[in-house]
């Protein structure tokens, strides 16, 4: 929902603010007064293109900023920020951060639908209607659907596995030996996980067993020989002991080397076990480096690491196995595969069947709007026609699309080859009416769903748009005043001429300045009698 918008320089706007209300907002104007201008910076928070075109004349760039919501259980919002320079270069941010057009469009897109006579890209798109229809639906076709694409994914990574069988058991030749060489030569060293990181541990310990011995030695016989250290400490202990009669500080001394000489007693003592520990085993030594040959050799082989290896090796057991045992394999990838196809044609034919009993209703429902809005013996019909088996996605089996019908006699055709802008409006506004809440849109706006309407109609589409602004934040451009009386906020686009550059303003109007508005509408002035008549619709609008 659009909490609102703050246009700067774009066409003939210098600044204007837009605060649409959560139900029914109109905006009305005199023709070319700029209400266009509003649609194009609305355009701009949705993601589309950038013209630099759109930048008010002698203007360095424009700007729209915006805050919406995402449904009834976002609290918080969003803002939204787009700049276009007179360059055409253009910047997005969302929340003080930037982000790319792309990111723009993808957040904001799916909460506006903008219909208008030349904006029904999702109407005229077939592929939204079954979209529709599903929504609309229900629980029956959206767990229909679910299990269609879990047969579906089912179904295609079964055909996957297949063909990788498939492959594997025509493999010949060179690839063959390959594995079979890599099999080989990797289960004849038979790696351990962990090993060589153990080898590279020990083997250095082993190569310099003698030195290490040797120097464990030496350092126990510096400690403890005649004259070492620890001679060195007794008698600097024996020393500061005698002495401490005369000053006991000295006694804190005497024990801490007191302490100190024990440790390096216990030191010796531990590296003469060392020293014992160490075995020069020169048949230990030649091993452990045959064994590290041996790992540097897989290593530069199938390297750099051993998971590298690992992975090769699995890998040609794996082909080898498939070869070895081809005709048993491939045939039960084949069984898995048909039995998952078997499970994907229920599933197709369950949700072919519950769209094709769900879709009709919901044309008729569409239908009796479409009457609401004296658009004669039109109709929508539902079109299915079964696609080929490689033609299946996750939308389903089938090819779905929503014809039009003008007349009982007329042939069904495509929305996009039949329907005016003016008939594509009121299409889109009658079923969105339909749809009601389960509509995931959260805010509608209708430029000219009102032309070529007039009388009897016009009253008419009114209450449409009223009924539609029930379940979503509806905004619509409108030349009624039988639209116009039912906003719940009313702005008036207005153009002045004074200035060298035109400039157009908007105006939230109340009270008297509306009652005017929807006089003007009415006659093209305000007499008594249009007022009169202004007072009167607003009245039984609810809106005076």
């Amino acid at each position: 929902m659009i909490d609102e918008i703050h246009v700067e320089n774009i066409a003939l706007i210098k600044c204007a603010d837009l605060v649409p209300g959560p139900g029914l907002t109109v905006l009305t104007g005199e023709t070319g007064a700029g209400k266009t201008a509003l649609l194009s910076a609305l355009k701009l928070l949705m993601g589309e293109r950038a013209d630099s075109a759109t930048v008010r004349e002698g203007s360095d760039g424009a700007l729209v900023e915006g805050r919406l919501f995402s449904g009834a259980r976002d609290e918080e919002g969003f803002v939204i920020q787009r700049r276009l320079g007179s360059d055409g270069r253009s910047r997005v941010r969302v929340d003080g951060s930037l982000a790319s057009v792309r990111e723009l469009s993808e957040r904001v897109s799916p909460l506006i639908d903008l219909c208008s006579q030349h904006e029904h890209q999702r109407l005229l798109d077939p592929a939204s209607h079954v979209g529709m229809v599903d929504v609309w639906a229900g629980a029956g076709v959206a767990e229909a659907l679910a299990a269609y694409r879990d047969a579906l994914a089912r179904a295609n990574e079964a055909a996957r596995e297949l063909e990788r069988v498939e492959q594997a058991s025509r493999t010949q030749g060179s690839r063959l030996e390959e594995a079979r060489f890599a099999l080989e030569r990797i289960s004849d060293v038979d790696p351990k996980p962990g090993e060589l990181e153990e080898l590279e541990e020990r083997l250095p310990r082993v190569e310099h067993a003698e030195s290490l011995a040797c120097c464990a030695n030496d350092a126990a016989e510096a400690l403890t020989c005649e004259g070492g250290a620890l001679d060195a400490l007794n008698t600097a202990i024996a020393e500061l002991s005698r002495m401490a009669r005369v000053d006991v500080k000295l006694s804190e001394f005497a024990d801490q080397l007191s302490s100190a000489a024990i440790t390096v007693e216990d030191a010796a003592a531990e590296l003469r076990r060392y020293r014992d520990s160490v075995d020069f085993d020169p048949a230990e030594l030649a091993a452990a480096q045959e064994r590290y040959s041996a790992f540097k050799g897989l290593l530069r082989q199938w390297g750099p690491h051993m998971e590298d290896v690992f992975a090769r090796r699995d890998e040609a057991a794996e082909l080898l196995s498939l070869v070895d045992d081809a005709e048993a394999r491939v045939r039960r990838a084949r069984d898995a595969r048909d039995a998952a196809e078997a499970e994907l044609a229920e599933a197709a034919r369950t949700l072919t069947k519950r769209r094709n009993a769900a879709a009709p209703r919901f044309c008729r429902e569409v239908g009796k709007q479409m009457a609401r809005l004296e658009m004669g013996r039109a109709e929508l019909v539902w079109d299915s026609k079964p696609l080929a088996r490689e033609r299946w996605t996750v939308q389903g089996p089938t090819a779905c699309e929503l014809l039009y019908r003008s007349g009982a006699g007329m042939t069904p055709r495509p929305l996009r080859r039949i329907a005016s802008g003016g008939e594509l409006s009121r299409v889109m506004l009658a079923s969105k009416v339909v749809l009601g809440e389960a509509d995931a849109v959260d805010t509608l706006v209708f430029d000219e769903v009102d032309a070529g309407v007039g009388g009897s109609t016009a009253r008419s589409l009114a209450q449409v748009l009223a009924d539609l602004a029930r379940t979503h934040q509806v905004i619509v451009v409108t030349h009624l005043a039988q639209v116009a009386v039912q906003g719940s906020v009313h702005y008036v686009v207005r153009r002045d001429d004074a200035a060298d550059i035109p400039e157009t303003s908007l105006i939230r109007v109340e009270a008297a300045d509306r009652i005017a508005e929807i006089a003007r509408l009415l006659s093209g002035d305000a007499t008594e009698e249009s007022l009169a008549h202004a007072k009167q619709l607003l009245a039984e609008a609810g809106r005076l």
